[in-house]
């Protein structure tokens, strides 16, 4: 059953220990049974329930599944296998369209509004039991909630929008439950998910959003949550259409115990307007980071949603870091009050480089989509093969394998560094590494 593996361990934290390090190097391989908890008990010589804890806190940390008679197995993508590691290395001389950074170019400065939320700090230090909201950061992450028709809730924040749907998730699901995510998607929440011992059920995607009768299904099977990107789509640049939205919250009031997660992952770098679904479901969470438009290293994103969902995660939260730096809030602050960033701009910007290798690559023959933000996405046929030919040529690509579950094979090209002199030779080498593909759904 285990080949040559023997589990050791006497304690429960020994043995879940000692199978996920045969996990992590291969010694035990996705999809392998493990024994039943009463043989294995009877092995090491210890009490079943000694067992049965152990394999709880590997099923809980995402390393193993366990579906009732047919035993405990390595789960199919353990939590130890993280897709962060499914990436091109960029030798000297290669472009690399793959790393889904922003443009510099684009970014604000911030030393003035870092000096200047020192110079208020150094004025009213921060201390504990302060509040963990700056109130005008508050302000207005509220007001443009409230202009984008986002319901009323109180605000949270957290160190980024993995953060706080990690911190949502946890606070309403437990391991085993199943949560509806975007197939192709977001490849960190496709790690995150089983990390937490949590389920992931496919939803396919088109340029308008998630498809509504994959959603049903998911939510017929038994998916107690959705996560939705509502702009910007990673990896395909998909953005929810007023229909598309309208379609959506009518499945969704089908399932109202539903967890809903949006993450308006385009907010300050999109020109299309937010169509949110919150509100349909009593449980939802609606997250806004700073990342893209104002800088990655700002580890910042605005939480809201309903009452208990928030009031959870702030007391969650309190227990841990207690508080996201007032240092940094002050920083956006002054970068939200000063107009740092022109949205329509950088949303023009990144438009232009977008439309442009698509309407270069359908020259080509070659079907790609990129509805909104920063990347591309193309299916192809061979993807190891045609990221291997691309890099050949001079372009490192990011591998579809990076977002996918049972998606189509594609790439994933980040517009971002693009000049308009490189459209052509990327979109001729692009062509000549996937070769014209029938028109399909790729998702």
């Amino acid at each position: 059953m285990l080949g040559e593996y023997r589990i050791e361990g006497r304690r429960a934290a020994e043995i879940a220990a000692s199978v996920e390090r045969a996990v992590g190097s291969g010694d035990l391989e996705p999809g392998q049974l493990l024994p039943p908890m009463r043989e294995l008990a009877e092995r090491l010589g210890v009490n079943p329930n000694t067992v049965a804890a152990a394999y709880r806190t590997l099923r809980e940390r995402g390393v193993i599944e366990t579906a009732g008679r047919r035993g405990s197995r390595v789960r199919s993508k353990p939590a130890t296998t993280g897709r962060e590691y499914i990436r091109v290395e960029v030798p000297d001389g290669v472009r690399d369209v793959a790393d889904g950074n922003p443009d510099r170019g684009l970014l604000p400065g911030l030393a003035e509004s870092f000096a200047a939320a020192a110079e208020r700090s150094d004025r009213e230090a921060v201390m504990y039991g302060a509040a963990a909201v700056e109130p005008e950061l508050a302000r207005l992450a509220r007001a443009a909630l409230d202009a984008d028709g986002v319901p009323g809730g109180p605000v949270v924040v957290t160190s980024g929008s993995l953060d706080a749907i990690e911190r949502v998730l946890a606070v309403h699901l437990k391991p085993g439950d199943a949560v509806a995510v975007e197939d192709p998607g977001w490849g960190s929440l496709l790690d995150l998910a089983p990390a937490l011992g949590l389920r992931t059920v496919g939803v396919g995607v088109d340029d308008e959003g998630p498809l509504p009768g994959d959603v049903r299904r998911a939510l017929e099977a038994g998916a107690r949550a959705l996560i939705v990107t509502d702009r910007a789509q990673n990896p395909t640049g998909a953005a929810v259409s007023a229909t598309r939205a309208r379609a959506l919250r009518s499945v969704l009031a089908e399932y109202p115990e539903t967890l809903l997660i949006e993450d308006d992952h385009g907010h300050r770098i999109v020109d299309l307007p937010l169509h949110p679904l919150a509100g349909v479901t009593r449980s939802w969470a609606f997250v806004r980071s700073v990342a893209k438009a104002y800088g990655p290293d700002l580890r910042l994103a605005v939480l809201t949603g309903d009452p208990v969902t928030v009031d959870r995660v702030h007391g969650r939260q309190r227990l841990g870091p207690g508080w996201v730096s007032h240092l940094l809030q002050r920083a956006v602050v002054h970068l939200w009050a000063g107009g740092a960033v022109d949205a329509k701009a950088v949303a023009a910007a990144y438009g232009r480089r977008r439309d442009a290798l698509i309407d270069a690559l359908k020259e080509r023959g070659i079907k790609a989509y990129g509805r909104s933000g920063m990347n591309v996405w193309i299916p192809v046929p061979d993807e190891t093969g045609a990221v291997a030919r691309l890099l050949h040529s001079g372009w490192a690509v990011a591998p579809g394998a990076r977002f996918r579950m049972s998606a189509p094979p594609g790439i994933r090209i980040t517009v971002s560094t693009l000049t308009p002199d490189d459209i052509e030779p990327l979109a001729d080498a692009v062509a000549s590494a996937v070769g014209p593909a029938p028109a399909r759904r790729y998702m």
